[in-house]
């Protein structure tokens, strides 16, 4: 099997377990021990172990994931892209709905660099009270 075609076959299922919203099994499955992952323009996490604390911390504080649906996926030799619609809901009770594109990019079958990108929540405008 040729370097493309495996990859292909290697997003495939890790994009399956990611519809089926198991993420940390996916990340524990398919990410290199010094991957390197960034949400947009932030400053990137490096090491498997660094980014399974982040993505315990991050899970640990949603209570169901609502949604996890891939849009569309394209393999070109060791890169993966693929859009998603993902809708959590959290132990606070608060839900949020994300559209985002995932760049992969794979390296002895596994992914060696992840980035996101997508739109932040807006902040809060700050409330100014007229007199």
């Amino acid at each position: 099997m040729n370097n493309a075609r495996t990859t292909q076959a290697r997003d495939a299922a890790l994009n399956d377990m990611l519809v089926r919203g198991r993420f940390l099994e996916a990340f524990d499955r398919f990410y290199h021990d010094e991957v390197v992952m960034q949400e947009n323009s932030n400053e990137p996490t490096r090491g498997k172990k660094e980014n399974l604390e982040r993505e315990k911390g991050f899970f640990g504080n949603v209570e169901e994931v609502e949604e996890s649906t891939l849009v569309s996926s394209a393999v070109s030799g060791d890169v993966s892209l693929s859009e998603w619609v993902v809708r959590l809901r959290f132990k606070d009770g608060s839900t949020h709905q994300v559209q985002q594109a995932a760049s992969r990019r794979w390296r002895d079958g596994l992914v060696a660099c992840e980035r996101f990108y997508y739109d932040a929540p807006a902040q809060p405008e700050e409330r100014v009270d007229s007199d």
